[in-house]
């Protein structure tokens, strides 16, 4: 039986003396805490080279005192998700957890890579209903890397993970606490990651000197990544992560275009040729996916005497069926080898991106790109508004997605609100002009599924032919819009 959890966490360094603060007036009123120790045993598990730790998952079986049986953590938009299943007899991995995996271990099997022994003093933080607010927990751990040769280290480290009822604020305010007793924000993602670096078998770079430049890029592209491995095991697991992974896809594009000059020129063209591969079998899917939601909201709007035949059958048994015919299509990728070999350049591209000399110590080179693709989308946008070539308008769209993304990923050096009213900005160009590449795209697709019906039997086009002149008036009307935000 598999379960999952969504984890918020913030973790910490501190010394073997480390004393914990009082936490008594973080809570609120009529608020306790409740204390308690449990010791914990942790197996994790890896490949030889490790893939899983490369792109920041984490996989383990647990026994002890609590929180028992196989776990497996999958980071993604600031959080983390756990997948859990019982224990079970056998010390094998299951099969359900293995599928899941597969992708990030490229094929590869995973076995024990190291032990840790955790005794765990946690205080839970309650409100008056006794909803949990904050766990804080106290761990020393003893942690033995397999191998040839045994590595043993010992150390502390407190774990504060929100609770149900808690919020931000809160993380906080209890992180100014320990901060101010002399913890430090951990340079590493997962215990893993610790008593492997202290073998000296680190793979995820936390250790490496970065400048403001290099620090801005990685940061953003590892959230990418993050959405794009995400992506790949909530559809091993059945899911639908589609939109997701592809807008993950579209960032990373996005700054390796903006950006391009900081990057090597070789890698950056290889890595966004790849990617475009994988976002157009995503980008078959998420296209049934958004047209039957469209088309039946539409059909939904008409008087029921212009709604002739079986109209609405006949879009959701086609369009269905052309999206579960693509959505194999990308499993069957996920397994091939110039999937895997997509999600190994990622994994060195999230931590140490092949940056060229101009991708230095100043911060201005940042600026000076965010500014160029601000130009450049509101010309494409002003040009092809007073046009009628519907590319040029998708292609202005794909300019102000270029700029919004560069003002996102540029807001630790242009500042937080000016970032932010930047990408605002585009971000509603973009919305505007996706409702006209919406509305052609659909025009096209009720001019096949109308074609169809009107030589089928029992059927016929007069619906599919009045949804087909309702898109073009939506297309008229964005373009309409869009020409009013560039002349803004």
């Amino acid at each position: 039986m598999v379960s999952t959890q969504r984890e918020r966490e913030d973790k910490y360094e501190v010394g073997l003396d480390f004393v914990l603060p009082d936490l008594e007036d973080v809570i609120p009123a009529g608020g306790r805490i409740e204390q308690g120790t449990v010791n914990l045993n942790s197996v994790y598990f890896d490949t030889d080279d490790r893939d899983l730790l490369r792109q920041k998952i984490t996989f383990r079986r647990r026994s002890g005192d609590a929180d028992v049986g196989w776990q497996l953590k999958v980071p993604a938009d600031k959080a983390r998700t756990e997948i859990r299943m019982p224990p079970g007899e056998s010390d094998a991995v299951p099969d359900e957890l293995a599928t899941m995996i597969a992708g990030v271990a490229l094929g590869k099997p995973v076995h024990p890579v190291a032990t840790l022994k955790t005794v765990r003093r946690t205080q839970r933080l309650l409100d008056r209903d006794d909803r949990l607010l904050a766990e804080v927990a106290d761990d020393s751990v003893r942690g033995a890397v397999a191998g040839d040769r045994a590595v043993l280290s010992e150390w502390r480290e407190v774990e504060v993970e929100l609770g149900d009822a808690g919020d931000e604020k809160l993380l906080g305010k209890i992180g100014k606490r320990l901060t101010r007793r002399g913890a430090q924000p951990s340079r590493y993602p997962s215990k893993l990651s610790r008593v492997l670096s202290a073998a000296h078998l680190a793979v995820d770079g936390g250790d490496t000197p970065r400048t403001t430049v290099e620090a801005v890029l990685v940061d953003y592209l590892d959230a990418q990544v993050q959405a794009i491995v995400a992506g790949d095991v909530w559809l091993r697991r059945g899911l639908d992560p589609v939109h997701p992974t592809r807008v993950g896809i579209r960032r990373f594009r996005s700054t390796l275009r903006v950006f391009g000059r900081l990057f090597d020129q070789t890698a950056r063209a290889e890595l966004d040729a790849e990617l475009s591969w994988y976002a157009g079998l995503l980008g078959e899917v998420r296209d049934r996916q958004v047209q039957r939601a469209r088309f039946a909201d539409a059909l939904a709007a008409l008087p029921s005497e212009l709604v002739m035949g079986p109209v609405a059958a006949r879009i959701e048994n086609d369009l269905l069926a052309e999206q579960l015919r693509r959505r194999k299509e990308v499993m069957d990728a996920l397994d091939g080898d110039r999937y895997r070999a997509l999600l190994a350049t990622l994994a060195r591209w999230r931590t140490t991106p092949p940056l060229t000399a101009e991708a230095g110590d100043d911060p201005r080179v940042i600026d000076k790109l965010v500014r160029k693709a601000e130009r450049k989308a509101l010309t494409r946008v002003a040009t092809a508004a007073t046009g009628d070539d519907d590319a040029a308008l998708h292609r202005a769209r794909k300019a102000a997605k270029r700029a919004r993304y560069a003002a996102e990923l540029a807001a630790p050096i242009l500042g937080r609100k000016s970032a932010k009213k930047k990408a605002a900005r585009f971000k509603k160009m973009q919305t505007v002009l996706g409702e006209h590449q919406d509305s052609v795209v659909a025009a096209e697709t009720l001019r096949t599924l109308g074609a169809r019906a009107g030589t089928t039997p029992g059927e016929n086009g007069f619906t599919f032919g009045l949804l087909y002149g309702l898109e073009l008036q939506n297309a008229r009307q964005a373009r309409e819009d869009a020409a009013r935000l560039a002349s803004a």
